[in-house]
């Protein structure tokens, strides 16, 4: 009785209570909503907008409106004053004056080396390269998704296997057990199997501990509760990976055809373009410091001893300055020298990253080859596999076969079946990588 409720507890999943069912879809869904780092650039992006209008506001003059009120009062006791030799007696008295102005002044910066008009275009490229930088964070947000969830569904069809597997060693124990007591195997027989069972028993446990972990890395990735119970509902159809082995036959064939599309493709690759252009806007405004500036004033003021008078008195002004700069003390030399060095430094990530992308798209696209090549051996195996273990069984109930035989049977069905469910989901995993390094994985339809 012990025996069948272990069995029973083996078998049983690790949470019998309902639980909240997180197909792929939602999963990546609340993804590209939760994630802090997707969310900062989100915000961040806020920034660059306005930087942009920033800048196009210094190609416009700037004004300034002004206004002021002056009181002052003089309380003289009198006394005796001198003027011209003369002492003349001076009487108390009391002035009160009052002084209103009203103006308004525009300065408008006419050249200034075109650093404003540098400014405008790196801000706009900034802005672009931002969001292409956004784009490729949803996207490595969406793929990093599906790594971890197929991993998890990968691990429960594993699971499921060993499962089947105990149940299938339970079953056959009983049968030796059974032959045993009835005189036709020896003990050894029995005691083979005994083992085979209890290490399938134990491969279920191990495999049970790892889907636990992946599910717990998924759920803490997507910033869920990973002591929530959740079903992931997912099935890996046929005509799923049909559909990738036609990928592979007709849009994946040709890897130089493939790194050209990534590198229109790739929106971080477009990020980088940008970045250098950026850093050339930079290097212009740097430059202009050794160029003359020109600056436009334009203004009109009022003024009045009375707010009733303040239009009695006008004054319009106009002027124009002329700055040439002759000595800095290296200062503008230093901001040049610093801004060529970034965009020296913007062309080698550039080149970097042109051969990341070469090297992980080669080698990507030659691991998925083998994985179709391995999905296919691992479909003829499991046939086979599956047929050699009933033939050693039935060869083994008749007493012509040995129960060694029988176990290398098990073993072999069992290393062809881990095999075949580990390549369906190398294969399709790879496939989504390989559109996620191209740079053409669709994220906005989980948005």
């Amino acid at each position: 009785m012990l025996k069948y409720l272990c069995m029973f507890l083996l078998i049983l999943p690790a949470y019998s209570f309902a639980q909240k069912s997180l197909p792929v879809d939602e999963a990546i869904r609340i993804a590209l909503q939760r994630n802090t780092i997707l969310q900062r650039a989100e915000n961040n992006l806020k920034t660059y907008e306005s930087s942009l209008l920033a800048s196009y506001g210094n190609l416009l003059p700037d004004i300034n409106a002004s206004g002021s009120f002056n009181w002052s009062k003089v309380e003289d006791e009198g006394g005796t004053a001198l003027i011209a030799g003369i002492p003349i007696t001076v009487g108390s008295r009391t002035t009160e004056d009052r002084n209103y102005s009203a103006g308004i002044q525009s300065n408008w910066v006419l050249f200034d080396g075109l650093a404003n008009y540098s400014n405008v275009s790196a801000s706009r490229n900034n802005l672009e390269s931002a969001r292409y930088s956004l784009e490729r964070l949803k996207q490595d947000i969406t793929f990093q998704t599906i790594d971890l969830y197929y991993r998890v569904v990968n691990t429960q069809q594993l699971v499921k296997f060993r499962e089947e597997d105990v149940v299938w060693n339970q079953k056959n124990f009983e049968t030796v057990s059974e032959r045993n007591k009835l005189g036709a195997v020896t003990m050894a027989d029995v005691y083979a199997q005994q083992v085979r069972l209890g290490n399938a028993e134990l491969e279920l446990i191990r495999a049970r501990n790892v889907l636990e972990t992946s599910k717990s890395t998924l759920l803490y990735y997507r910033g869920l509760d990973i002591f929530t119970e959740y079903d992931f509902a997912y099935s890996l159809s046929q005509g799923y990976l049909e559909t990738a082995e036609r990928d592979m036959e007709t849009k994946y064939k040709d890897l130089r055809a493939l790194v050209d599309q990534a590198m229109e493709s790739r929106s971080d690759y477009k990020a980088a373009l940008l970045n250098i252009e950026s850093a050339e806007s930079n290097v212009t405004m740097a430059r202009s410091g050794h160029l003359p500036r020109l600056t436009n004033t334009l203004g009109y003021n009022l003024r009045g001893n009375r707010l009733n008078d303040l239009n009695n008195s006008r004054t319009l002004y106009a002027g124009l300055t002329l700055s040439v700069p002759i000595f800095s003390g290296f200062s503008v030399s230093n901001q040049v020298q610093i801004a060529e060095v970034n965009l020296e430094n913007r062309q080698v990530d550039l080149d970097e990253l042109t051969r990341t992308i070469r090297q992980n798209i080669q080698a990507t696209f030659l691991n998925l080859q083998a994985a179709e090549k391995a999905l296919d051996v691992s479909r003829r195996n499991i046939v086979a596999a599956e047929e050699n273990r009933r033939i050693e069984q039935e060869k083994y109930n008749l007493g012509s076969g040995t129960i060694l035989n029988v176990l290398i049977a098990s073993s072999e069905y069992q290393n062809a079946q881990t095999s075949f469910i580990n390549a369906q989901f190398d294969f399709i995993t790879l496939s989504e990588q390989l559109e996620y390094l191209i740079g053409i994985l669709d994220y906005s339809k989980y948005e």
